[in-house]
C-alpha cells in the first residue's frame, strides 16, 4: 500500500511538472534559446531586446526546433493554443530567415520591392512551406486579436521586443498584455507624447493594421488599456493629434 501511494504521488507530481506546451508542440528548446540568446540593449538610441543571431545559428537546439516544426502535425485545443503556436513559429522562422542570409543589415535585404521577404518561403510546418506573410495575414490576423501585433517580431529595431520566453496558451493573456505594456512604454518606438505640440506619436504598426484595432474600439481605446491612467488621458484627448513614428528596419542585434 505504501509503494502504491508513493507511485501515485510521483505520478501526480509529474503531471504538474510537464510544460504547458507539451499538449501540442514542445517549445521547451525555443524557450531555452530565448533565455540564452536574447538580452536587453540600446540601438540607435532605442531600447531593444537584442537577438544574438550568430549564437542562435550555432546552437543545435535551434536546428532541432526548426526540424521538429517541419514534422509537427498541426492540432489546436483552442484559439489561445493557436495564437501561441503561430506566434512562436513566426518568430522562429523570422530568425531562421536572418540566419539563412548572413551579413544582412535588415531582414528586408533578403527580398526586393517586387519580391519582398515576407512572401518568400521562410520554412516548413507540418510538411508544408510557409511564408511570414501567410502566418501573419492568413492565420494570426484572422483570429481577431490585435494583441498579436506585439507578439510577432520581424527582426527589426522598431518591432515590439522579442520576449525572452516562449508563448504559452495557459498564460497567453498575461504575456500579450505584458508585451503591449512594454512596447508602449518604449518612447523610441511604441508611444511618445509631445505635450507642447499636442501630438501623440505612435508606432506605424497602428497605421498599417488600423482595421484590426477598430474591432476593439479603435487605436486610442486600445492604447489606453495598456498604459498608465495619466498617459491614457492624453491618448483619449481628441485635441491631441496622432502622428506615426518612422520605422527602423535595421536588425534587432548588436
Amino acid at each position: 500500500m505504501i509503494c502504491r501511494a508513493v507511485a501515485i504521488a510521483v505520478f501526480a507530481m509529474s503531471m504538474f511538472s510537464v510544460p504547458a506546451f507539451a499538449e501540442g508542440f514542445d517549445f521547451s528548446n525555443w524557450n531555452a534559446l530565448l533565455k540564452d540568446h536574447v538580452a536587453k540593449g540600446v540601438k540607435e538610441g532605442i531600447p531593444v531586446n537584442f537577438v544574438d543571431y550568430h549564437a542562435m545559428a550555432r546552437d543545435a537546439r535551434f536546428k532541432k526546433t526548426v526540424e521538429a516544426l517541419a514534422l509537427h502535425t498541426l492540432s489546436f485545443a483552442d484559439k489561445k493554443s493557436k495564437i501561441a503556436f503561430w506566434s512562436n513559429t513566426y518568430n522562429i522562422l523570422a530568425i531562421k530567415m536572418v540566419i539563412d542570409h548572413p551579413g544582412i543589415k535588415s531582414i528586408r535585404d533578403v527580398g526586393s520591392f517586387f519580391s519582398p521577404v515576407w512572401k518568400k518561403v521562410a520554412g516548413k510546418v507540418g510538411g508544408r512551406s510557409y511564408t511570414l506573410d501567410h502566418i501573419e495575414h492568413k492565420i494570426l490576423r484572422r483570429l481577431g486579436d490585435p494583441r498579436i501585433h506585439a507578439a510577432i517580431v520581424c527582426a527589426s529595431v522598431s518591432c515590439p521586443d522579442l520576449m525572452a520566453e516562449a508563448y504559452d496558451a495557459q498564460k497567453l493573456d498575461k504575456q500579450l498584455d505584458g508585451q503591449w505594456k512594454l512596447f508602449l512604454a518604449n518612447r523610441g518606438k511604441g508611444l511618445s507624447i509631445d505635450n507642447k505640440a499636442g501630438k501623440i506619436y505612435i508606432s506605424s504598426i497602428f497605421k498599417w493594421f488600423e482595421e484590426d484595432f477598430k474591432k476593439g474600439g479603435g487605436i486610442r481605446k486600445f492604447i489606453s488599456q495598456h498604459v498608465s491612467p495619466t498617459l491614457a488621458s492624453f491618448v483619449n484627448n481628441k485635441n491631441f493629434n496622432i502622428a506615426y513614428m518612422d520605422y527602423n528596419w535595421n536588425l534587432n542585434s548588436e
